[in-house]
């Protein structure tokens, strides 16, 4: 199976969940199921079921937590030596060609995605157009508003 790549900020995160699924919210859980199955019948009592299903959730992230940390090559992009091209970890400054709106990214990991903050998963159209670019590039991407054309403005490795 082939390594996905991480962050150390991605990695310390999903790391900090487990802890907190495992230590904190597994012991919760534990015992809401024992209240509820002290109720009496299990067959006709809500609680018992709604407990039991947030435990199965509760065990099913902590399972796929542990699988993505164990499979996770964690990148450093201070600690790569990218000459100025964009790689995974780059933070990107843009220009857009048309309006000339500057924005920034971070490329990230697929579970450290969240464009609102500026983090590009690196599976993302503009992400795999930006990679290996360097600054005073251009590129094109495919939008669903159309093809979008941006400069490289700037690249800092974080």
């Amino acid at each position: 199976m082939s390594k996905t790549p991480m962050t150390l900020r991605g990695a310390e995160k999903l790391r900090e969940e487990l802890r907190h699924r495992k230590s904190e919210l597994r012991p919760t859980i534990i015992a809401a199921v024992e209240e509820a199955r002290s109720h009496g019948d299990l067959k006709e009592n809500a609680e018992y079921h709604a407990a039991r299903e947030q435990h199965g959730f509760n065990e099913g992230r902590i399972q796929e937590i542990e699988a993505k940390l164990s499979n996770a090559q964690i990148i450093d992009p201070k600690q790569v030596a990218a000459h100025g091209k964009i790689i995974f970890g780059a933070t990107v400054q843009l220009a857009d060609a048309d309006s000339g709106e500057e924005m920034n990214y971070q490329i990230v990991g697929e579970d450290e995605a969240d464009v609102k903050a500026g983090l590009l998963s690196v599976n993302s159209p503009i992400a795999k157009a930006l990679i290996g670019k360097a600054e005073g590039d251009f590129v094109q991407v495919a939008t669903p508003q159309g093809v979008r054309e941006f400069e490289v403005v700037g690249v800092r490795y974080l």
